[in-house]
């Protein structure tokens, strides 16, 4: 493994609380259908959109899909966008160009045409949303290919593995950690890593995976979530990632909501 490692693995079992696959069964008894993934997507995107300063609520993001309640653009473009990201990701296979593809769509409304999907070509501090603070630096533009090529390498071997349910979620989480340290795009990484992490879940775990609600978590907990994130550092090639384990069991606990 190039990025993604076990070398948390052992000790995130010890520290695992949820029982994973009990919580997995229980959602095997809610019903696949488009009112329900209206619903979870619904909650999902808004989540994620409010963790990166989007001002709409979530009960009334919910009324807006589900009722088509209008409201002003200004509210619902973005997380329209990153909606339709979603809805296309459940209808697609996880791999490197659909999750670009996914990118383009999310950022319709962030970004200009041509960094749409695109990687950044320019260095990027990272600030968090609430305070403005520095959270960290991300990895040099001139590595940000590369870099996520040997990811997506790493996602490859792991499909190519049977993995124990702990271990996927153990993996989906590393995962949208290394990638938002990454911060590949100029802008959307936060939506883009949290949908990466719950397509990972769903390309082993089913489509009801996407019902956990891993960005409401998140969300309820965003505090914790940054503060988790930057344990590991603020140079992206000293980053200790023996500090993630806090990070890495927050998705677990999501899927008790």
């Amino acid at each position: 493994m190039n990025i993604l490692n076990g070398q948390c693995l052992d000790e995130y079992k010890l520290h695992l609380a949820t029982d994973l696959n009990g919580a997995l069964q229980e959602l095997q008894a809610v019903e696949l259908t488009p009112h329900n993934f209206t619903f979870y997507t619904s909650v999902a995107v808004i989540s994620s959109s409010w963790i990166e300063g989007e001002m709409m609520e979530l009960d009334s993001y919910v009324k807006h899909k589900m009722q088509d309640i209008e409201y002003l653009p200004e509210l619902v473009e973005k997380p329209n966008d990153l909606y339709k990201a979603y809805v296309f990701a459940q209808q697609h296979e996880l791999t490197p160009a659909n999750f670009l593809e996914s990118h383009k769509l999310l950022s319709r409304h962030l970004l200009p045409e041509k960094s749409r999907g695109a990687y950044r070509k320019n260095e990027m501090l990272v600030m968090e949303h609430n305070t403005g603070r520095i959270q960290f630096e991300a990895a040099p533009f001139g590595i940000v290919a590369d870099e996520m090529n040997k990811l997506w390498l790493d996602v490859a071997e792991l499909e190519s593995h049977s993995l124990s349910t702990e271990e996927i979620f153990y993996y989906a989480a590393y995962l949208h950690l290394a990638f938002v340290n990454m911060h590949p795009f100029n802008d959307g990484n936060g939506r883009a890593g949290r949908l990466l992490e719950k397509w990972f879940l769903a390309s082993r775990l089913g489509e009801r995976s996407w019902y956990i609600q891993s960005e409401k978590y998140y969300c309820s907990h965003v505090n914790d979530y940054y503060k988790n994130l930057n344990r590991l550092g603020m140079f992206y090639d000293q980053l200790d990632y023996s500090n993630a384990l806090p990070f890495l069991l927050m998705l677990p606990q999501s899927i008790n909501l």
